[in-house]
């Protein structure tokens, strides 16, 4: 289920970011994902990590009625505690 909200948060995002450049088709999306625990009551031992595969299968669900239902999202696990959008290519 996290990896569905995170996918929704990456999606927005980029969205925001063609609106506000006006991007209309956006080839690639490349993402840096490290150790998203999501610690449930402040307990780091309930954390849950993110899974990829079900992170790509919720961007690709989310992007298929937007103008993002082609673009390739690359995402790499890296260190850190958060994501980032490294690069978008038209």
């Amino acid at each position: 289920m996290h990896d569905f909200l995170l996918a929704k948060e990456i999606i927005d995002d980029v969205l925001k970011i063609a609106e506000e450049k006006k991007l209309e088709n956006i080839k690639r999306a490349d993402i840096e994902i490290g150790m998203i625990a999501l610690a449930h009551n402040g307990f780091s031992e309930h954390a849950e990590d993110i899974n990829i595969e079900n992170l790509e299968f919720g961007l690709m669900s989310i992007a298929k009625n937007t103008i993002l239902k082609n673009t390739k999202f690359n995402i790499k696990k890296v260190a850190g505690d958060s994501w980032r959008i490294i690069n978008i290519k038209i």
